[in-house]
């Protein structure tokens, strides 16, 4: 009896022990089901990379039609890389984040294109060809493609190495089905920025077809119909609602006219001028030795609207100064090749709060004269020591713009933005035509009824630009390679800069704050502020020795003058005392830059050492003992 007793039990205690179990995973199920939804997660990193901007939430909410996401990725493929994998789970999860926040707008779905499947079917339909990663392996596809209606949009290849982009690129995705029309921005230039035509019987070495666009304009052909415009255009068509100039090389007072009418009717202007474009050197093949040219300008119009501007003078920052290889193939720190930083940018403002990181090489600078009529709003400034060279004495190195340097007392503005009522400056009316508009133009027709009226004012807004290189390839993307598709990675924000300024223009400004939340580069600040202050103290040490080596010379001259012809090639005992006085203080002074050298690498390396020291000793260090201190108390509960 007892025996059957210890066996029912055992019994009782074996069912009620699975029915506990099954009781808990039913429990975790429906708890699965319940929280799959549920967004209880909390984005603590800095610059909340895994919460959605507020531009996208606004172009969310502002979305009238139904908009899907197809996700194409070889999930089940072995071949797949696990690095591919995981990101591929983060662009799931970021598009479930689209779906949530949208309304019920937007519809997410996912497709494995195994070999020879619909999916795969669909996908290369699409345009997103997959690359073989072997000689029998399945080809392998990442990519997203949004479509609402007829509309469609595509990614071919999401390339983990621009992550910080990706809320960008999805949410443009969505843009630009949700807004298939697009506006027309115009382009006058004088370099070739839309791309040029190649002669039909090439030279050796020139490459067939021409030069293809730049990056930067190839990236806004796929949200605006660019509109190249001849450089001596007389009028503008009425449909263009944004004008991007670039590198203006003397322009007719007929497109002038042109300009200052399309600012008048209520168009947006974007100018890149430049004082020494090095794309324009680089094109040319004239050496630069040769010169570069007069730089570019607008002429009266900015002497209308107040802006001072000298087309043959660069800025030269010696806080901003960038590693290039100079005169004689030798590295050098140049002043006016700009390497500029969230500092110089204007926090306050739209098109610049978000930018980090810019490269402005041969930079021209404004200054405000403008009347109470227009707000002249500095986009990008300088530091505080700072100096203005000509174009000619810049293209000799770092060596010949010391020797040029003259100290500014206030900072400069290398790109500004002029907004509120504008005044024409061809006052009589368009060049060629005698006298002012006459009445009979008021309604919009001359007397032949041939011409519309001269426009005398009007409200827009001017984004003056002091660089037109910056916009060049290799000035601000790098090439990479993904999937068999040719990737450009941003080196800078120089392509954000271009992307907000005409996203502003043509009155799209959501999609501004959601570009610039990818963070480039970190910089190591303290390092930064110390080899500036090592530089300025450099650069005054050898002011001084260049200043006595001048000295010396004079010197040198004025007793070599005072000999007769027979001892010519005869050195005096003044001279050799000149001599020997002056290499002894040469001596002197090299010796002192040295010292700032080894005092600039002492810094920085003891710096680094407490850098090093926190990261792996002190952080481990605190984890364990916060381990151990929580074992105790544990222990004392007990």
């Amino acid at each position: 009896m007892t025996t059957k007793k210890k066996g029912r039990d055992t019994l009782t205690r074996a069912t009620t022990g699975a029915a506990g179990l099954l009781i808990l995973l039913a429990i975790l199920i429906a708890a699965n089901v319940v929280l799959r939804n549920l967004r209880l997660r909390a984005d603590l990193t800095e610059q909340k990379l895994y919460t959605l901007s507020e531009g996208t939430r606004n172009i969310l909410r502002g979305l009238d039609r139904d908009v899907t996401l197809k996700l194409f990725f070889n999930s089940s493929s072995p071949e797949a890389p696990v690095a591919l994998k995981s990101y591929a789970r983060q662009v799931e999860d970021l598009l479930r984040e689209y779906r949530l926040r949208s309304g019920g707008r937007i519809t997410v779905e996912t497709f494995d294109p195994k070999p020879d499947s619909d999916a795969e079917e669909w996908a290369q339909r699409y345009g997103i060809q997959g690359w073989q990663l072997g000689m029998l392996s399945a080809p392998l596809m990442l990519g997203l493609v949004a479509v609402s209606g007829g509309a469609e949009a595509v990614i071919p290849a999401l390339d983990p190495r621009l992550e910080t982009l990706l809320e960008y690129h999805v949410t443009r995705l969505i843009y630009r089905v949700a807004h298939p029309e697009k506006p027309v921005v115009g382009v006058i230039s004088s370099l070739p920025v839309l791309g040029a035509r190649g002669p039909m019987y090439p030279m050796p070495g020139q490459p067939p077809g021409g030069a293809p666009p730049w990056i930067a304009f190839r990236n806004l052909r796929e949200d605006y119909d660019l509109r190249a415009i001849d450089p001596a255009a007389a009028e503008i068509a009425p449909d263009v609602q944004a004008l991007i100039v670039i590198h203006p090389k003397d322009p007719s007072p007929e497109t002038l006219f042109a300009i200052d009418q399309f600012v008048l009717r209520g168009g947006h202007l974007m100018a890149f001028l430049d004082p020494a474009s090095l794309v324009e050197t680089e094109l040319s093949g004239v050496s630069p030795l040769a010169g570069r040219g007069a730089g570019s300008n607008l002429g009266r119009l900015l002497e209308t609207w107040g802006v001072g501007y000298d087309a043959s003078k660069v800025l030269a920052d010696l806080r901003a100064v960038s590693r290039v290889r100079g005169p004689q193939n030798r590295v050098e720190e140049s002043p006016v090749w700009l390497s500029l930083r969230a500092a110089n940018v204007n926090a306050g403002d739209l098109l610049t709060s978000q930018l980090e990181s810019l490269l402005m090489p041969y930079a021209g600078v404004f200054s405000d004269r403008t009347s109470s009529d227009l707000e002249f709003t500095p986009l990008i400034t300088s530091s505080d020591s700072i100096g203005v060279v000509s174009a000619m004495t810049a293209q000799f190195g770092s060596e010949a713009i010391r020797r040029d340097f003259k100290p500014e007392p206030t900072p400069a503005h290398v790109a500004v933005k002029l907004s509120g009522k504008f005044t024409t400056a061809f006052p009589d009316g368009k060049p060629g035509k005698t006298g002012p508009p006459s009445e009979a133009e008021g309604s919009g027709q001359d007397e032949a009824g041939t011409s519309p009226p001269a426009l005398t004012e009007g409200r827009s807004m001017v984004i003056l630009v002091g660089d037109a290189d910056m916009l060049y390839d290799r000035f601000c993307v790098q090439q990479m390679d993904f999937l068999g598709f040719a990737a450009y990675q941003p080196m800078n924000n120089n392509l954000d800069f271009l992307d907000n300024a005409v996203e502003l223009a043509s009155g799209s400004s959501d999609l501004i704050a959601i570009r610039s939340r990818g963070k480039f580069t970190r910089p190591f600040d303290r390092v930064l502020a110390l080899e500036s202050a090592a530089r300025r103290e450099w650069q005054s040490r050898e002011d001084d020795l260049s200043d006595k080596l001048r000295e010396a010379q004079r010197q040198l001259r004025e007793l070599q003058t005072e000999k007769d012809s027979s001892q010519r090639f005869i050195l005096s005992a003044r001279q050799k005392e000149a001599v020997e006085r002056f290499r002894e203080e040469e001596l002197r002074i090299k010796q002192e830059l040295k010292e700032v050298r080894k005092n600039l690498r002492r810094d920085i390396e003891r710096l680094g050492v407490a850098v090093k020291v926190i990261n792996i000793g002190l952080m481990p260090l605190a984890v364990s003992l916060a381990g151990v201190g929580y074992a105790l108390l544990r222990r004392k509960a007990k």
